[in-house]
């Protein structure tokens, strides 16, 4: 399995070049060359497997067995899951007027980050061994990321992390979740800015080629292909648990409602829908609504970033949209390059007719106030004692919406990012009680080390200078190594 930027300017890659990149050298994403077709056999083999084994069995599409054995991609799955709460990994629950969560937020981290995180670093891990290699990444994050990639690779000998997390915007159980781990090779600055404005610094390091290629620079955010592939697994599990019945032809459709930031959920589901899924996709923002007015209207264009209580989903440059243009277009590598190019000069963009048409019948969404948000959490309490976090409140409140509506529909899933534990203050919001685990309460103990990025400092600078410091450290570490 080969894959290709979305831009087309740069050679293609294998599983390993495209884990091992961030942007590709033309500052495209990583897409794979050829998308595997599932049939209605298939369909049926895999809709009685576990969480994890669909993982397995959708890796093994995308992953060579030159590159990682069958027998050891699996090893590397199950450890990847090992330290999850639930013995599903994954969880349904079931809830009144037909409400389907999906749980995603039993990992280590309480986030459904963790889910393609663990697995990411453990494949990074089989092959830094391998070639006894030390690799840097550098994370931006809105809350959720960064604290599951620190989890993920923590204590790892052969990879440094550096996270920019954008102080006062993530909650304060997610900055100590991250500012708390005193690892020696986890490195946390506090950005006075929002996640968009600390991912420029982040884009402008990963330019610098030769400076990428020195210090083995990666990042762990989702323009990182491996995370999109595992992520695929949610929609095809969200689709097996929810849908009537698979003796029918065609198969019968299943809505996913997908809690939407920077669209890595989204871009799997659409590869998953390629692939022969048949789920109908809902992209569901809060009041940063670039994605609910290009799946609309066609207008990717930027506007300021608003603080809600989704914290996580506070995003107006969604850069895995770039994955589903591409795809949507029938994988027209210079119509992708040329309409992300006009966006990034003037931050605006209107979607060809063509693509636009592709794109609403891809997917429909929709946008939430804050307003809406609590009430969606309220009335969830109400009707099943069932506590949801902002984010998947974003999604069962689309739900709600319908089913006031009395609109006839497909079964639906939606699907739930992160636990109601991690957001306190929105629970507060909605008039409810938080119920907070003794693991997140014991953080406010704990000693916490961030280093400040202030308005006025040259982030890339800082950037640059603590990746150079790392490298000389690590080089120390080769020369002083035992011969």
């Amino acid at each position: 399995m080969w894959y290709v930027s979305t831009r087309g300017m740069a050679p293609r890659v294998d599983f390993e070049g495209a884990l091992f990149s961030g942007y590709a050298p033309d500052g495209g994403l990583f897409m794979p060359e050829e998308l595997p077709q599932l049939g209605i056999e298939t369909l049926h083999q895999w809709s009685a497997l576990s969480y994890p084994s669909l993982v397995k069995e959708l890796c093994t599409l995308f992953i060579g067995p030159e590159l990682i054995p069958k027998e050891v991609l699996n090893d590397l799955i199950d450890r990847a899951f090992s330290r999850f709460r639930h013995r599903e990994v994954v969880h349904l629950s079931r809830l009144r007027n037909g409400l389907n969560v999906l749980e995603l937020w039993h990992g280590a981290t309480y986030a459904f980050k963790d889910l393609s995180l663990c697995c990411t670093a453990q494949f990074l891990q089989y092959f830094l061994e391998k070639k006894e290699k030390h690799i840097t990444v550098v994370v931006g994050t809105s809350g959720d990321t960064g604290s599951a990639a620190i989890e993920s690779v923590q204590g790892t000998k052969n990879i440094d992390i550096i996270v920019l997390l954008p102080k006062g915007h993530c909650t304060k159980i997610q900055e100590l979740q991250m500012t708390t781990v005193l690892r020696e090779n986890v490195h946390v600055f506090g950005v006075e800015g929002n996640s968009d404005e600390l991912d420029e610094p982040i884009k402008a390091v990963f330019a610098d080629v030769a400076f990428v290629k020195k210090h083995n620079l990666m990042s762990l955010n989702s323009i990182n292909w491996a995370r999109v592939l595992v992520q695929m697994a949610h929609h095809f599990f969200a689709y097996f648990r929810c849908a009537p019945s698979l003796d029918t032809c065609p198969l019968p459709p299943v809505e996913v409602v997908v809690p939407t930031g920077a669209a890595g959920n989204l871009a799997a589901g659409c590869i998953a829908q390629k692939m022969g899924l048949p789920i109908r996709l809902v992209a569901a923002v809060n009041h940063n609504d670039i994605i609910h007015r290009t799946v609309q209207q066609g207008d990717f264009s930027l506007s300021a970033v608003e603080p809600t209580l989704a914290s996580a989903m506070d995003i107006q440059v969604p850069y895995n949209m770039e994955r589903i243009f591409w795809l949507l277009s029938g994988s027209d590598s210079q119509g992708t390059r040329t309409l992300m190019e006009q966006f990034e000069r003037t931050q605006s963009m209107s979607l060809p007719k063509e693509l636009h048409s592709k794109l609403s019948g891809a997917m429909t969404s929709e946008s939430m106030s804050d307003e809406a948000i609590t009430w969606t959490m309220s009335r969830c309490w109400e009707e099943n004692q069932y506590l949801l976090c902002p984010h998947s409140a974003v999604a069962v409140g689309y739900h709600y919406q319908q089913m006031d509506r009395q609109q006839p529909s497909f079964p639906r899933c939606c699907l739930a990012p992160a636990s109601a534990a991690k957001f306190p203050e929105a629970v507060l919001a909605a008039g409810l009680t938080p119920e907070t685990p003794a693991e997140i309460l014991a953080l406010e103990l704990k000693e916490t080390r961030c280093t400040p990025m202030r308005k006025g400092d040259d982030w890339t600078l800082m950037l640059r200078d603590t990746i150079e410091s790392l490298g000389w450290q690590q080089r120390g570490h080769f020369l002083n190594a035992p011969k």
